[in-house]
């Protein structure tokens, strides 16, 4: 007896549009050094859409994974489904990311500023009594400067998109393009930086400043909201855009294979 699943009720949240924004601008790419949080079901879902050979590394040691269901985190026994190698962190980190095998790095923040340097350390300018102790790097600061370009997926607020980050966690675009390449290559890093950030109004890309540029604007947000939510002026691209509305398939493969429980999109 066969089960029909019904069809996605019409409209959608903020945090879908994100998701499936950020999955989208996976299209194209090969193999991706997967966060936890928002980037895991992002990167879950490409694989399921625009990016079908799409190969999940998860720092845990496990490299082209296709989980069964969604990782609750990069320990979750199902992220080894399907692998083409279960590997130590230790040969990951030194034999795929530093080897410069990894595309693209999908990343969160707590905060992050106008250069797509990251935060995920601390708020509060006293690092040794901070207002709030965040997980740390793990190993996001090794995929920020070694994965050939990184993504960054999140919510969109002042609190967030800040003037100057409290710790300096991930290196984005440091100052500035030009002397965030000078260090890339004194430094030995193979990566580019960033290049792309997702959040839950619209789809930013960097311009030839190093600097944040809104590119998209996704339905029903508008440019007043991105300047409510933003530390600084931000940059709009000249020819800004609409971000294309999920599809009945998408929606679909959100809410019931990845996100049943809505622990991503509530």
């Amino acid at each position: 007896m066969s089960t029909s699943i019904p069809a996605p009720e019409p409209g959608f949240s903020r945090s879908e549009m994100m998701i499936v924004a950020a999955a989208r601008e996976l299209a194209g790419q090969r193999v991706c050094f997967v966060g936890v949080g928002l980037p895991n079901i992002a990167v879950n879902l490409a694989q399921r859409t625009v990016a079908p050979d799409l190969e999940l590394v998860y720092e845990a040691g496990v490299f082209g994974a296709r989980p069964a269901r969604l990782p609750l985190s990069i320990g979750d026994p199902t992220i080894v489904t399907g692998a083409t190698a279960v590997t130590s962190m230790f040969e990951l980190f030194a034999f795929y990311l530093q080897g410069g095998l990894i595309d693209v790095g999908f990343l969160g923040a707590a905060q992050i500023d106008r250069f797509g340097n990251i935060n995920t350390t601390i708020i509060g300018d006293d690092y040794a009594h901070p207002k709030t102790r965040l997980p740390g790097s793990g190993g996001a600061c090794e995929i920020a400067i070694n994965a050939r370009e990184v993504f960054v997926i999140m919510r969109q607020s002042k609190r967030s998109f800040v003037e100057r980050i409290d710790f300096r966690t991930s290196p984005g675009n440091l100052g500035g393009a030009e002397n965030a390449a000078r260090i890339r290559r004194e430094q030995g890093w193979l990566g580019r930086g960033p290049s792309v950030v997702v959040t839950d109004l619209g789809i930013y890309h960097f311009d030839e400043r190093g600097e944040m540029r809104l590119d998209s604007l996704h339905p029903g947000a508008t440019l007043d909201q991105v300047r409510e939510t933003i530390g600084w002026e931000p940059r709009i691209g000249p020819d800004l855009r609409t971000t294309p509305a999920p599809t009945a398939d998408e929606l679909r493969l959100i809410r019931v294979e990845l996100d049943p429980d809505g622990m991503y999109t509530r």
